[in-house]
């Protein structure tokens, strides 16, 4: 991804399943990518075999991030969107036990998962550490193959592309590469930067389309925050990780507490009780809760990954449970069109992906979203919203990924309410700050993520070979 090419809001935010953006969803889609490509030369009836091979981070953390459920599931052409959770686990099953899968739905393939899926771990593609291969065999002996790059956030690339990046097809408003850019657009208009934002994505879509998509995402949002509240239970993997948000949940409420469906419980959080204390506990709760489903494969949002999908969620769950509650659903759009700009300009200028930046890419971003998000809505000015999306970043510098088990779980869910926690408290303190007197910009912590992620050793990008990977002992079954 260059600075020339566009970043939709909804690049940003994507529904998906969990546990991965880049080892799970971006494979998933990989998978699809590499079926649209045997359609379009017409050799997709002709497929005897298909192989999957797995590069760097993709090949050492791919068990634990579910890669190999991801690619079976795109060549059998299943939508990560609209796929049923629910039947996640049985459909694999039945791949493994009949070592058969339907290729696109429609061609019936023999397909061994130990033997088909190839996890290369001493061997990494130069263009980036998540690289897979996709090779198919032909009748009458030809071949098809294709080398994709998952590169953070759901997003995917062919060699070519990642070589020879395509330049914005739309002609924007309000072009907007740094956060320079965009403040001087927010100077010239008067706009705030979600307006700015709002008039960029007319370029897509008609704004209704746009507000209508941004509540869809808050609905996912909010409804796998309802959905981990309510779970109970240990995550999948073998790391034998009890589930917290129900207990939590339980505990800030009531064990006895009654409420039908998630309009009647969020009433309920708000009358539960009062003060520092109980709302940090909420927090907290609400993060825990879209981390320990995006652990279980469930259905989750890109904010701006799997792997951090839980501080957006529980910071806009704060503002719409604790603050200004009337003026709540009007200004969930502003917030997400905000934090998809800060989003953008990271991604634009370093990186959103663990494995090129270590955690401060996915953790770090997102608290840096959410803070501008926040800011935004309680009132900041344009100036305000950058400084605390900067001092939101500032305090995740450095932030390694070293999943234990290649799992998704520990550091990863508490690392959510950390970060949930850092962006409302950077929010706080850029509202009582005069941006003019700050010493570091926005795009100044950009850079300086970016050079952090380049100088990061690799066994601190999402390989598990080190911090609290390679210091707690473990014994993982399948996932």
């Amino acid at each position: 991804m260059t600075a020339q090419e566009d970043i939709s809001v909804f690049d940003i935010f994507k529904i998906g399943i969990g546990p991965s953006s880049s080892h799970t969803l971006g494979p998933w889609k990989a998978a699809r990518c590499f079926l649209e490509k045997l359609s379009a030369c017409g050799a997709l009836p002709r497929v005897r075999r298909v192989t999957v091979r797995l590069y760097g981070s993709l090949a050492k953390t791919g068990k634990g991030h579910g890669t190999d459920i991801a690619v079976q599931l795109g060549l059998c052409g299943e939508d990560p969107v609209t796929f049923d959770t629910g039947s996640l686990r049985a459909k694999i099953a039945a791949i493994r036990e009949r070592r058969q899968l339907l290729l696109q739905g429609t061609v019936p393939l023999s397909f061994d998962p130990d033997s088909d899926i190839l996890f290369l771990v001493m061997e990494s593609l130069p263009l980036h550490p998540n690289a897979l291969t996709f090779g198919a065999e032909l009748e009458g002996g030809d071949s098809i193959a294709e080398t994709y790059y998952s590169v953070g956030g759901g997003f995917v690339a062919t060699e070519t592309e990642l070589e020879h990046p395509p330049a914005g097809e739309k002609t924007l408003q309000f072009p907007t590469d740094t956060a320079r850019d965009l403040l001087q657009w927010c100077i010239k208009t008067g706009l705030n930067i979600s307006d700015i934002v709002l008039e960029n994505e007319a370029s897509w879509r008609p704004e209704e389309a746009t507000r209508a998509g941004l509540h869809h995402i808050f609905e996912t949002m909010s409804g796998c925050i309802y959905r981990g509240c309510h779970t109970e239970g240990t995550l999948p993997g073998g790391l034998g990780v009890a589930r917290r948000a129900a207990a939590l949940n339980k505990k800030l409420l009531g064990r006895n507490a009654a409420y039908d469906g998630y309009e009647a419980w969020i009433a309920a959080t708000r009358k539960g009780g009062q003060g520092f204390k109980y709302t940090l506990d909420w927090v907290n709760c609400f993060a825990l809760a879209v981390n320990e489903e995006n652990a279980a494969f469930g259905r989750v949002v890109t904010a701006p990954t799997n792997g951090a999908a839980g501080v957006i969620p529980a910071v806009l769950q704060y503002w719409t449970v604790f603050c200004e509650e009337q003026a709540a659903a009007e200004r969930i759009v502003p917030f997400l069109l905000t934090a998809g700009a800060i989003g953008s300009l990271f991604k634009k200028g370093a990186t959103i992906s663990a494995a090129m930046g270590g955690c401060q890419a996915e953790i770090g971003v997102s608290a840096a979203m959410a803070a501008a998000g926040l800011t935004e809505c309680l009132g900041g000015t344009q100036r305000q919203v950058l400084m605390a999306a900067e001092i939101a970043m500032e305090h995740h510098l450095g932030l390694t990924c070293d999943p234990i088990g290649g799992l998704v779980q520990v550091p990863c869910i508490e690392r959510n309410t950390m970060g949930a926690v850092k962006a409302i408290t950077a929010s706080q303190l850029a509202l009582q700050s005069n941006p003019d007197l700050a010493k570091v910009s926005l795009d100044a912590v950009v850079r300086t993520m970016w050079e952090t992620a380049l100088d990061m050793n690799s066994k601190y990008k999402e390989t598990s070979e080190g911090g609290l990977a390679v210091r707690i002992p473990i014994s993982l079954s399948e996932c």
